[in-house]
C-alpha cells in the first residue's frame, strides 16, 4: 500500500500533532472535526505550534508555509473515502468512537485501515461496530506527537496481520518512529505504566510525604525524566488521567488502579492541568509552566 493521504478524525491536542506531523513527512491530511470553530480552532492551534518553531529557528518559513498546505479542514468524514488511512483521535469516549467508526466503515473502501488513537479502550470493541473488523488496528502516539519516537501498534481480536504489516511499515517508513506490537489489554503498556506512576506520585503528595514541586524534581533529576509524574499529569489533562485509571480499575478489578482522592478533587474543582492553565502548577496560554 501507497500511503500518501491520510485522515485525521479529531482535531484535540492528538488530532493537531499527528496532522502536523504528517504534514511534515510529506504527507497530504484531511482534518475533521464537527463544527467549524473546532475546526478554525485546530487549524490556528497547528499554526500557532509552527510559530514557535519558526521562533527557535527549527523551520523556515517556507516549510511553516508548506505544512500547512498540506493540512485540509473537512467537515464531513463522508470526505475521506479517498483516503489511504484514516486516524481517528476523538475524546476517549467508547460510544462516540464506535459512531465514528461505524461511519468511517461506511465510506471508506475495504482496504483502508481504520486506526485509532485510543490509549485505553478496546479495539475488539470499536472494531465490533464494522464490517470489516480484521482493517481495525490501534495506533497509540504519544504526546508530544512530534517529539516522542514511539507509537503502540494494538491488534484487536479480528486485526488481520495485512492490516498490522501495513500499519508496522506505515509507522516505522513512512511516520519514521519505533512501532512496538501490544496485545490488547486495558492500558496497553504506555498508558498503564504510566498512569499508575502518577496515581502513586498523588499519594506520597496527599499522605504529605513531599510537596508537588519536590516529588517532580527527585523524578526528573534523579532519573532524568523530561518531566515529573505530576506535571506529566498536568500536561496529559487530569480528567484523562482520571478517566484511564477509572477504566483500567474497572477492568482489572485491582486497587492500584483506583484513583487517589486529591486527583478527584483537583478534576472536579476544574483543575485539569495545562489546558486549563492550572493543575499541580500553573501554566500559561502556550502550555508553557510558570
Amino acid at each position: 500500500m501507497f500511503f500518501k493521504k491520510i485522515g485525521v478524525v479529531g482535531g484535540g491536542t492528538m488530532g493537531q500533532g499527528i496532522s502536523q506531523m504528517l504534514a511534515a513527512k510529506g504527507l497530504d491530511v484531511l482534518l475533521v472535526e464537527h463544527t467549524t470553530e473546532k475546526l478554525d480552532y485546530a487549524y490556528n492551534m497547528i499554526e500557532t505550534n509552527l510559530d514557535k518553531q519558526l521562533e527557535k529557528w527549527a523551520i523556515t518559513k517556507a516549510e511553516k508555509k508548506l505544512i500547512l498546505s498540506r493540512i485540509n479542514k473537512v467537515a464531513h468524514l463522508a470526505e475521506l473515502g479517498s483516503c489511504d488511512m484514516v486516524i481517528e483521535t476523538i475524546t476517549e469516549d467508547l460510544e462516540a468512537k464506535k459512531a465514528v467508526f461505524s461511519q468511517l466503515d461506511q465510506v471508506c473502501p475495504s482496504n483502508v485501515i481504520l486506526a485509532s488513537n485510543t490509549s485505553t479502550l478496546s479495539l475488539t470493541e470499536l472494531a465490533s461496530s464494522t464490517k470489516y473488523p480484521e482493517r481495525v488496528i490501534g495506533m497509540h502516539f504519544i504526546h508530544p506527537v512530534s517529539r516522542v519516537d514511539l507509537v503502540e501498534i494494538i491488534r484487536g481480536l479480528k486485526t488481520s496481520d495485512s492490516t498490522f504489516d501495513e500499519t508496522r511499515r506505515f509507522v516505522e517508513e513512512v511516520a519514521d518512529k519505533k512501532g512496538v506490537m501490544i496485545y490488547e489489554s486495558p492500558g496497553f503498556v504506555t498508558s498503564r505504566l504510566i498512569c499508575l506512576l502518577i496515581n502513586e506520585a498523588l499519594h506520597v503528595l496527599q499522605e504529605g510525604v513531599a510537596s508537588a514541586e519536590d516529588i517532580d524534581d527527585a523524578m526528573r533529576i534523579g532519573y532524568n525524566f523530561q518531566h515529573g509524574p505530576l506535571e506529566m499529569a498536568d500536561r496529559f489533562g487530569l480528567d484523562s488521567v482520571e478517566a484511564a485509571l477509572e477504566r483500567m480499575f474497572r477492568e482489572f478489578g485491582e486497587l492500584k488502579y483506583r484513583p487517589s482522592t486529591v486527583l478527584k478533587k483537583m478534576v472536579r474543582a476544574g483543575h485539569l492541568g495545562v489546558k486549563t492553565g492550572e493543575g499541580f502548577f500553573k501554566y500559561d496560554k502556550d502550555g508553557d509552566r510558570l
